[in-house]
């Protein structure tokens, strides 16, 4: 991926998580911040292995998910 696409996806990624603390239903929250996530993993891995971007947002990935699935 080139370094520009990989910064398109960077403020992509911003753009979501942005978004996610405007919206007011909790599972519209968690998915489209599960979004910005994943776009941050991706701007991670292609910007050159950035750890401390990739692994928070990893994290928060499987977090969401967990949210999104568990049956209350």
């Amino acid at each position: 991926m080139s370094p520009e696409i990989a910064s398109y996806v960077g403020y992509a990624a911003s753009f979501f998580v942005v978004l996610s603390f405007i919206l007011k239903d909790l599972r519209k929250v968690r998915i489209v911040n599960l979004i910005g996530c994943i776009l941050f993993v991706i701007y991670g891995i292609y910007s050159g292995m950035l750890w401390p971007i990739i692994i928070p947002n990893a994290i928060l990935c499987f977090i969401q998910l967990y949210h999104l699935v568990k049956k209350d």
